[in-house]
């Protein structure tokens, strides 16, 4: 239970997607997260995590993490974060989004262009439904008595919107190795990435 937030009280939430190119693995994000401050919305790549940028792309040295080895065949592993900040400030609602990769908490196994690029895609999918949860946010009406559980009803629907897809992205590429299928997944997503252009630039 949120108890209620004072005109400069902030609440953010910060989920994470973990995606490895292995068979029948399904990745479970980490519990929301709160804490009573506000965080800047981080436009330059630092220590622990790379924003998303159109410019930018993934590379191995960007997977930080040790590998770790198992009995599951598991190849490599990105872990990605789709934050919410928000606060009521002089009346009005403010929020920053924020779309970051976890270096430290990435990793790859089997170095390969091929297997970086699906992994790319989880970090794209992440990207676009940032872009989503801006879009339906910036259409929220503010309405003081019941702004909390809007706002979680939103997040959680739109988590829960983006982890069905991140699963549907593995199963259907079969963790990358269904070429055909992995192929039309990453055609995809960079339709998604141009429809969702108009809501890019999220505060």
């Amino acid at each position: 239970m949120i108890s209620p937030l004072s005109s400069a009280a902030a609440l953010l939430f910060l989920i994470f997607f973990t995606a490895v190119p292995k068979p029948a693995l399904v990745a479970t994000p980490t519990p929301m997260v709160h804490t009573s401050m506000i965080e800047a919305k981080k436009k330059k790549a630092d220590d622990d995590y790379i924003p998303w940028t159109p410019s930018y792309r993934l590379n191995w040295t960007d997977f930080m993490c040790a590998p770790q080895h198992n009995s599951n065949d598991v190849v490599a592993s990105t872990s990605t974060a789709l934050g919410l900040a928000y606060q009521i400030r002089n009346g009005k609602l403010t929020y920053q989004i924020t779309c970051r990769f976890s270096k430290n908490k990435s990793w790859g196994l089997v170095k390969t262009p091929y297997i970086l690029q699906h992994e790319q895609g989880h970090f794209d999918i992440t990207e676009i439904f940032a872009r989503k949860l801006y879009q339906v946010l910036s259409h929220y009406q503010l309405n003081r008595p019941t702004f909390q559980a809007d706002i979680n009803t939103i997040y959680d629907t739109l988590m829960q919107a983006k982890e069905a897809f991140q699963q549907a992205y593995d199963g259907e590429t079969d963790h990358s190795r269904n070429k055909r299928q992995q192929q039309e997944w990453l055609e995809r997503i960079n339709q998604l990435l141009t429809d969702t252009q108009p809501y890019a630039n999220y505060p």
